[in-house]
C-alpha cells in the first residue's frame, strides 16, 4: 500500500473512534525498520483496543497487511504493526510516561489529517 494512502487510511480510522492528539511522525531518515510512526491518544482501554480494531479492519479492507498487534489485553498502549507504519494508541497518562514524540524527536512531522 503507498504510504499516502496508509497514513490516510490510519488517521481516518483513528478519527471515526474519536483518537485525539494524532501525530504522525516520518522516521524513514532515522531508522530502517519502518517509514512512519502514527501516534493516538485514547481515554479508555476499550478506546484503544476499539481504535486498534478499526485501523486492522480499515487498513485490510484498503489492500493492505496488518503484520501484528500487541498490548490488547491491558489496553494501555495497544500498537498495530502496519510493516510502513507502527501505530501507538495511548492512554494519556502512558503516553505522556513513555513520551515516544521525545524519543523520536528528529523526526519529521507529517499532517495527520486524513481528508
Amino acid at each position: 500500500m503507498e504510504s499516502t494512502k496508509l497514513i490516510k487510511t490510519v488517521v481516518a480510522a483513528l478519527e471515526e473512534i474519536k483518537a485525539y492528539d494524532i501525530e504522525v511522525l516520518e522516521v524513514s531518515g532515522i531508522t530502517a525498520l519502518f517509514d512512519y510512526i502514527i501516534i493516538a491518544s485514547a481515554d479508555s482501554s476499550r478506546q484503544t483496543r476499539a481504535l486498534a480494531n478499526n485501523v486492522q479492519e480499515k487498513i485490510k479492507a484498503a489492500g493492505g497487511r496488518v503484520y501484528n498487534q500487541e498490548g490488547e489485553q491491558s489496553g494501555e498502549w495497544v500498537l498495530v504493526d502496519l510493516g510502513d507504519a507502527i501505530v501507538h494508541i495511548m492512554q494519556p497518562t502512558v503516553r505522556d510516561y513513555y513520551n515516544l514524540e521525545a524519543l523520536w524527536d528528529e523526526a519529521k512531522t507529517v499532517s495527520a489529517t486524513a481528508n
